[in-house]
């Protein structure tokens, strides 16, 4: 997605892009009629630069699912806070999307673009040419040597591996188990978490269509260690829905049932550079991070919309669209928020992965003390929001960016 937003935000602008990809979106005459297991929270920053972007209108057709409160509390003890909408002077904190859902409405809006070509094919290999630039030969036989190349490949990124970008990775030793579930309670617009020891546990509210209340559906995010995953993916549908509403105290009722279960392990990965001479990394290509707070296509979103925006500063300042200058400003935005997230990230993880007694009632104090105060709520809120830091101009609220 975050590869579509970059080609987008450049749409009818002079320069020419071309997309790399073997695996085109399929359209939605070809979905299955259930819920795409992945989905995303979408911030109201994320939704400003797709509705800037003309994408949303589409995703709107389909279905997108905006949710007015959050709900998260500690599974081991007392520690609750809520967050509301209406509290930030706004109707909705985000909106629960399939991905494949934002990923077609942008495909959509690239195919329309006379300045971008989808070449349906696969990269074979990167290779230096004689001028210091980069020769991509693909998998059909053709090579390409463009003046700036984007590694926008995702988690496992052949571009940053071939290139040799160094990264810290880890893992968690946990895996995450995906589905759909219905419950005997409808979910009222609310995205609901709680910490548990062995990880978070997220209820995030669907809608059969865009305009349709009282659902009773949710895409759920299970975090397990590694040696629990195997015998929960082994349960029966019915032992599932037992074992997954005791998990989450039955806050909805009963689970009544459930879609197919798919599970993936949960690693962090960081590049410790975004960028060399002529290429530049973005999305999980660059970072990947705990599904704790559904943050990661936003990071990708918005490393889309920082490197357009700078990638039109090179076109104004009658630059190279591969002047370092320009690439290393992409990283100073980038970089640090990204790895400020990430690093708030593993900080939850940590906190609510260790159930000792004295920092169980620590954690449920701080939950239960910024819950009772407003300033601090209204700052989690402009952060989980995405309104907040060096915000390119696709993702600003109240203003048309020039794009």
């Amino acid at each position: 997605m975050a590869g579509l937003t970059l080609a987008a935000a450049l749409a009818e602008q002079p320069v020419s892009v071309q997309i790399i990809d073997p695996q085109l979106p399929d359209g939605p005459e070809r979905w299955p009629n259930s819920f795409d297991p992945r989905v995303s929270a979408l911030t109201q920053a994320s939704e400003n630069m797709l509705r800037r972007l003309g994408a949303w209108p589409a995703m709107a057709a389909q279905r997108v699912a905006p949710f007015a409160h959050m709900d998260v509390w500690d599974g081991d003890g007392t520690g609750n806070i809520q967050f509301h909408a209406a509290e930030a002077g706004a109707t909705h904190l985000g909106h629960i999307v399939e991905n494949r859902v934002t990923t077609h409405a942008l495909y959509e809006r690239v195919l329309a673009a006379s300045n971008v070509e989808v070449i349906a094919t696969g990269l074979d290999k990167i290779l230096e040419n004689e001028q210091g630039g980069w020769r991509i030969l693909l998998s059909d036989g053709r090579a390409l040597e463009p003046t700036l190349l984007i590694g926008a490949d995702g988690a496992r990124s052949r571009v940053r591996d071939q290139l040799g970008f160094r990264c810290r990775t880890w893992s968690y030793g946990q895996s995450a188990i995906v589905t759909t579930v219905q419950t005997a309670q409808p979910h009222g617009d609310t995205a609901r978490q709680v910490f548990l020891e062995s990880g978070p546990l997220a209820f995030l509210p669907l809608r059969e269509q865009s305009t349709s209340r009282g659902s009773c559906l949710s895409s759920i995010v299970w975090t397990l260690d590694d040696d629990q995953l195997e015998p929960v993916m082994a349960l029966s549908e019915a032992e599932f829905c037992a074992r997954l509403g005791q998990a989450f105290e039955q806050r909805l009722g009963p689970v009544l049932n459930t879609d197919r279960r798919f599970a993936f392990p949960l690693l962090q990965n960081h590049a410790v550079d975004y960028i060399q001479p002529g290429v530049a990394l973005l999305g999980d290509a660059a970072h990947t991070i705990h599904p704790l707070a559904g943050q990661g296509i936003n990071l990708g979103l918005l490393d889309a919309a920082v490197l357009a925006e700078e990638i039109q500063r090179a076109l104004q300042y009658e630059l190279p669209l591969d002047d370092f200058s320009i690439l290393r400003r992409y990283q100073r935005r980038r970089k640090p928020h990204n790895l400020l997230l990430m690093s708030t990230m593993e900080g939850f993880k940590r906190l609510f992965g260790v159930d000792v007694p004295p920092l169980r009632v620590v954690r449920n104090l701080g939950m239960s003390f910024c819950n009772r105060h407003s300033l601090i709520k209204g700052q989690i809120m402009a952060r989980a929001m995405g309104m907040e830091g060096d915000l390119p101009a696709l993702a600003q609220p109240g203003l048309v960016a020039d794009f």
